[in-house]
């Protein structure tokens, strides 16, 4: 009881403090953040919807990996790319830039170029694999990650920005899905190797969660970013396993939707609130 009457009054400035930074974002700002190992807790707007965009890569890709787990694919299976399959222009996607008329890839390939390098080709690719959003958000179901949705493609939200609020999490849930990731017995621990791995050598997003952490702190993330349109941009996020000394996990998921600030402003939004909640637990 004591234990958690301390937090409690830890967190109070440190609400105060988040509200603040995420009252410069320009837009929208959603948060929730947990200590895996402990009580700590902290939460803004946290059962709000914010449109994930590439943020869905990483549900899309344990549904795949879950399959792998099943043997119903392998991670050496092939998946054919034909030039209609590949991502339209807009959407970023080194495999199709580096492979124009299409081709064919590896299951292991995709979940690499999906999750290192936030490819929209290989995401749509694997969400094929899955079966299509419904499937994948079945998975999600059976989790226990609620109030995530995956229902379009990248070629889909790429013809209507519009789309991209129906592939919607609430900073909960993205939270609930990296507790998943770090310890369900229904994630098997090659796919969390897997997976673990390439959040942690992603290279998108350098100045969001771990842009203000110290040197050399492991963070395992995912991104996802809209174009800005008329001076709005509607998706600028960050989930991610913050490593803690003593072993322990900082699960944290930033969302700014909406935003009309410059993308220096809304990186610095999500960045700011990781590093003052990482100082604020790192010892507790």
């Amino acid at each position: 009881m004591m234990i958690l009457i301390a937090i409690l009054i830890l967190q109070t400035p440190l609400e105060s403090r988040i509200s603040a930074i995420a009252d410069g974002s320009g837009g929208r700002t959603g948060v929730y953040a947990e200590v895996l190992e402990s009580p700590a807790r902290i939460a803004l707007n946290e059962d709000e919807r914010f449109p994930m965009q590439s943020v869905y890569k990483l549900p899309i890709c344990m549904a795949v990996l879950d399959l792998v787990d099943r043997h119903a694919v392998s991670l050496d299976t092939p998946v054919r790319i034909p030039l209609p399959e590949l991502a339209p222009p807009g959407i970023h996607s080194p495999l199709r830039d580096a492979n124009p008329a299409g081709g064919t890839f590896t299951i292991a390939e995709l979940v690499h170029a999906a999750i290192a390098e936030s490819d929209g080709t290989a995401s749509d690719a694997l969400l094929r694999v899955v079966g299509g959003p419904e499937q994948t958000t079945a998975y999600l179901r059976g989790l226990g990650v609620k109030d995530m949705e995956i229902a379009a493609s990248e070629a889909a939200m790429s013809f209507d920005p519009m789309v991209q609020y129906t592939n919607f999490a609430t900073p909960r849930a993205a939270v609930a899905l990296l507790a998943a990731l770090a310890s369900s017995p229904k994630v098997a621990a090659r796919s969390r190797a897997i997976l673990l791995t390439e959040m942690t050598n992603s290279a998108p997003g350098p100045k969001r969660l771990k842009g203000l952490l110290p040197a050399g702190t492991r963070v395992a993330h995912k991104t996802g970013t809209d174009g800005t349109v008329n001076g709005m941009t509607r998706a600028t996020n960050d989930i991610g396993l913050i490593s803690l000394p003593g072993g322990r996990h900082l699960a944290i998921a930033v969302f700014v939707k909406d935003s009309t600030a410059d993308e220096a402003t809304r990186e610095g939004t999500i960045a700011g609130i990781a590093k003052v909640v990482y100082d604020a637990w790192r010892r507790q």
